[in-house]
């Protein structure tokens, strides 16, 4: 590296970015009472500037099927912003970039990869996908993230 100070500069350039874009947004979390991990993940969300409205579900099944999320996308919360799914542990940077994807229904990061956000344990991390759901019924992938 030639210059470290120019990179951590350049980082936190990107967060403070990040956190920006995210400061304005809202996002409704369903949720079972007893998640841990749900509640890490909407920590994460908060972490990065977004307003979080958290909502305790008695079904989630039921929830996730009138939400419109497939069961292969499946994960243990769902949330909703600007009437767009967000399935499981997907990170903050994706979100905000589905709000400016009007051709998705949702995003999702299906089961529950460790090292996603949310999933935090030790210095183990799953390599996995963010799938995007079109409005067409077919799917993307938006973001890769590598595992270790």
């Amino acid at each position: 590296m030639k210059n470290p100070l120019r990179l951590v500069a350049l980082s936190a350039l990107l967060l403070t970015s990040m956190a920006q874009a995210a400061e304005s947004l809202t996002i409704d979390v369903h949720r079972d009472a007893n998640c841990g991990c749900c509640k890490s993940w909407i920590s994460h969300l908060q972490a990065n500037g977004f307003k979080v409205n958290d909502h305790v579900e008695a079904d989630m099944s039921q929830f996730k099927q009138q939400a419109g999320v497939a069961p292969r996308l499946a994960s243990c919360h769902t949330a909703i912003i600007n009437g767009k799914f967000v399935e499981g542990h997907v990170p903050a940077e994706q979100v905000v970039a589905l709000t400016k994807r009007h051709d998705l229904k949702g995003i999702a990061v299906p089961g529950m990869p460790m090292g996603s956000p949310g999933m935090e344990m030790g210095d183990h991390k799953d390599a996995y996908q963010v799938i995007g759901l079109r409005n067409d019924g077919r799917e993307e992938v938006i973001a890769e993230y590598a595992g270790n």
